[in-house]
């Protein structure tokens, strides 16, 4: 670094740096070595509040003091209570103590992180005081509300060193200025990855959690209060909690932080006997750069501190992320949401899924350049330039991640069968396999065939709650698909394949027209026929009884034809061929290498349709492959399949 710039007037850059707690430290801290290592540059000053300063959190403050910084200002700024009350109360002491401080300081730059009540106080009074403020994470998204804290300093701030693409475009879509926007990647990835294949991480190990233990065979659970909703997360923290006795693994827990509810949370840790439990070791604090090692060599890490979806990343931990305090923030693979964490069967499971895996080193926060780029930054800062904001209205694209209950639901598609004689519903899995499946006969007008449709998809709905399943798309029967995508038409009529028509003066079909397919080889037209035979009394052959309540239909035409009865096998083989045709006409048009005969009546048609094809179709088309299908329910099967395999498709 050179000292040059915009800023210089013959004197250093006066930073003020303010740290409120032990996390907002370990991202603030590299930031602050890197100042004091120029002090040709920079004029360091900092400033301590918040929790740094109780005892029942560990006094942290000491930490900065042993990494040999000169803490100018302490303020005790915390209300204690532990409740919504006392957090507004803290901001309101901070925001009394902090004018005075910051007068005296005159710092030319405020260095405020994150997204805690503490930062909210030092943003307002620092914005108020005509002091710039450069923010650092910004733009983050974890839905509860820090979001809206976090979200609240960005407007205030006048510059932003941010971690990730994805929170640079969030930031500019709030309005703020492009050009004062630097994407630095996270601080702590600056130690953490050099700092990864430490050689005394086993002593680090052993030390907090007991000589017995090995690497990977262990886990880090961290849990904070959801401040928005804090009886929930308190029924999520004694949900982990058993989960984790459950799971009978050697256990760091940290202690919360002082958020609203931690009290409450630290009752339930102490219910339950987890400070004197052999395999949990419960502990208030433990120093950066040893819990980078814990992190990197546990098993699995738990709970739903940012230092699970964004550290751990770094060094392919799994991690399970419980409740809605992340939800939003970029991850990658290593992370399992369990976002709905209501059961101790549900946490275990993901216990289960995640504990000894590995996952390849994520480095979406950081790449291990992030306090250069930031000290240059502050560097181009030119302190005549107005304060005043600029404004623009760029999109946000939205993130995606896995999720528990995507695992434990059976991803599962409707598929909708239109036949001719019965209407078919059935909740088919991913795996191929029918769940449930529903019968009806198929009305004759169009408006109560939609509305049975309708019915019984309601239906099949409703019994997929109750079966587990996930419905992910309702997929029907009967079309053409081409590159993996069902051709519609320009009408959404394409692929009627039981209209093409095989006759000009054939019989009547359902659609008005004749001569169509359907009209000949569909099971009600070999219905009709059975019925007119039978009324002439040239059905039954010897061997064959139809019983006076029993409906004639299909299969009676086909027991007469196998039993001799000359006319039934004529209306076979006249079924057969007019289905032939059809397919002739379609291997001209579509060219398939082949065709899949289904249903009841398919080992019937299948030699005749050979047949046809051998004597009909042009000579290019003649060596196309016709087979009968194995499957109890080809349609409904193929209808889910489009369905399932468009809906869980990955892209990139």
């Amino acid at each position: 670094l050179e000292r040059k710039g915009p800023f210089f007037r013959g004197e250093r850059l006066r930073v003020c740096v303010a740290t409120c707690n032990r996390a907002d430290y370990s991202k603030l801290a590299p930031i602050m070595f890197g100042i004091k290592s120029h002090p040709e540059i920079f004029d360091l000053e900092v400033v301590v509040l918040g929790s740094h300063l109780i005892d029942d959190y560990g006094n942290t403050f000491r930490m900065i003091e042993q990494d040999e910084f000169d803490i100018g200002s302490k303020l005790h700024t915390i209300v204690r209570g532990e409740d919504e009350a006392a957090m507004v109360e803290s901001v309101g002491l901070a925001l009394v103590k902090l004018p005075d401080v910051l007068q005296r300081l005159a710092p030319d730059i405020l260095l405020v992180h994150g997204d805690r009540f503490d930062a909210l106080a030092l943003a307002t009074a620092a914005a108020l005081m005509n002091i710039r403020i450069l923010h650092l994470e910004g733009g983050e998204v974890s839905g509860t509300i820090d979001d809206s804290i976090r979200h609240a300093i960005s407007k205030l701030a006048h510059y932003h060193a941010v971690c990730t693409r994805s929170a640079e475009r969030h930031l500019i879509s709030m309005c703020e200025d492009h050009s004062h926007i630097l994407l630095a990647g996270c601080p702590s990835y600056d130690k953490l990855l050099s700092a990864h294949q430490r050689d005394d991480y086993t002593d680090i190990i052993k030390s907090w959690l007991g000589d017995d233990v090995k690497e990977q065979d262990y886990i880090v659970a961290l849990q904070h209060p959801v401040t928005t909703d804090i009886k929930n997360s308190i029924k999520i923290y004694e949900l982990m909690l058993d989960a984790l006795i459950s799971f009978n693994k050697r256990t760091l827990v940290l202690f919360p932080n002082i958020d609203a509810g931690s009290k409450e949370m630290v009752r339930v840790m102490r219910r339950k006997g987890i400070e004197q439990h052999p395999n949990f070791r419960a502990v208030k604090h433990v120093p950066f750069d040893q819990f980078i090692q814990l992190v990197a060599h546990a098993g699995c890490m738990i709970g739903n501190s940012s230092c699970g979806v964004r550290e751990a990343g770094a060094f392919g931990t799994p991690v399970i992320n419980l409740g809605t305090r992340q939800t939003g923030r970029e991850t990658g693979e290593n992370v399992l949401h369990v976002r709905d964490a209501d059961t101790h069967n549900k946490i275990y499971h993901a216990l289960e899924l995640q504990f000894g895996k590995r996952y390849p080193c994520s480095k979406i926060y950081g790449d291990g350049n992030a306090v250069q780029r930031i000290l240059k930054f502050m560097q181009s800062i030119d302190l005549s330039e107005p304060l005043q904001k600029k404004f623009c209205f760029p999109p946000v694209k939205e993130c995606i991640s896995q999720d528990i209950d995507h695992i434990l639901e059976t991803q599962s598609a409707l598929a909708v069968d239109l036949g001719g004689t019965n209407l078919r519903v059935a909740i088919v899995s991913m795996k191929g396999k029918v769940v449930k499946k529903y019968v009806q006969l198929n009305p004759k007008t169009f408006e109560e065939r939609i509305e049975l449709i309708l019915t019984m998809c309601k239906q099949a709905m409703a019994d997929a709650v109750h079966l587990n399943c996930r419905i992910l798309g309702v997929g029907i029967g009967g079309g053409i698909i081409q590159h993996n995508e069902l051709i519609h038409g320009s009408t959404f009529c394409a692929a009627e394949l039981g209209h093409i028509v095989v006759s000009l003066e054939g019989p009547e079909c359902m659609c008005g027209s004749h001569g169509c397919i359907e009209a000949y080889s569909s099971g009600l037209a070999l219905q009709r026929e059975a019925k007119r035979l039978h009324d002439e009394d040239l059905l039954l052959v010897e061997g064959m009884t139809v019983n006076n309540k029993e409906q004639v239909n299909a299969i009676h035409l086909i027991n007469a034809a196998h039993l001799g009865n000359s006319k039934a096998e004529s209306v076979l083989h006249t079924a057969g061929t007019a289905l032939g045709l059809g397919i002739v006409n379609i291997l001209h048009m579509i060219n398939p290498s082949l065709v899949i005969l289904s249903g009841v009546l398919a080992a019937h048609y299948e030699n005749p349709v050979r047949q046809v094809i051998s004597q009909r179709a042009l000579l290019s088309a003649q060596g196309t492959k016709v087979m009968v299908s194995e499957l109890e329910d080809p349609a409904l099967l193929g209808a889910a399949s489009m369905v399932l395999d468009y809906t869980t498709r990955r892209t990139y």
